[in-house]
């Protein structure tokens, strides 16, 4: 079994699922007491969410790519960065390490070609939906249409994953509205839904949805796992 280094704290709460959902992987598999070979480096996500909001994306990624060179030198052999809008400072995280960078949007992407859907409702940080960084991933190489929210409703989702659920508050006013806004989407032409932020599967899920609904913190554990027993 390889050992993973996962870059977390972005938030906390949603990188307690991926250490859950890759160790219920790595157990399924090999039955027994295994449990995955783990390395987390855990940021203080004040601090990064201080340089996301200013705009400050070389200092983003400076900071992740400290975590990327931490973990490669405690022995991990791979990467994975457990949030969706940090995606956008890949490109620096994986020229920081030797190591292969796991990416999620690929991960996701590949489980909706598989799956035989074309276009997809995008709901994330305002930074997901809005940055071409994660539509342009999707679009290209996988030709995948993609659809995101109003503005007001951008606005909403952006600030429900800042001030509720990266604190681990979940309103049912606030699942509601997020129903609202797929259904919307879902009028648009969205044959399925991305969870594009890690924390939203905390506040809603599949019975939420009218159309299949893809947990990108969900799939990109699969993958990780995946990888760290078959390599691929």
């Amino acid at each position: 079994m390889r050992t993973l280094g996962l870059i977390g704290g972005v938030s906390w709460e949603s990188t307690v699922p991926y250490y859950s959902h890759i160790n219920r992987l790595i157990k399924q598999r090999l039955g027994g007491l295994h449990s995955a070979k783990l390395i987390l480096y855990s940021v203080d996500f004040y601090d990064v969410e201080r340089l996301m909001q200013a705009g400050d994306w070389a200092g983003t990624g400076a900071v992740l790519a400290g975590a990327a060179r931490a973990l490669e030198a405690a022995g991990a052999q791979a990467l994975i960065i457990c949030s969706n809008t940090l995606h956008n400072v890949a490109g620096a995280v994986k020229a920081a390490a030797r190591i292969p960078l796991l990416h999620l949007i690929d991960a996701t992407a590949a489980d909706i070609v598989q799956a035989g859907y074309r276009t997809v409702g995008l709901l994330g940080t305002r930074f997901t939906m809005e940055q071409p960084f994660y539509r342009e991933r999707l679009q290209a190489p996988y030709g995948l249409v993609v659809l995101t929210p109003e503005p007001g409703d951008r606005e909403f989702l952006h600030r429900v994953i800042l001030d509720e659920l990266c604190l681990g508050e979940l309103r049912e006013s606030s699942r509601v509205e997020c129903r609202r806004i797929m259904q919307r989407l879902v009028a648009q032409g969205a044959e399925a839904i991305i969870l594009g932020c890690t924390e939203l599967s905390l506040l809603i899920g599949p019975a939420d949805a009218i159309v299949p609904m893809f947990d990108t913190t969900a799939i990109h554990a699969r993958h990780a796992a995946e990888w760290a027993l078959t390599g691929e």
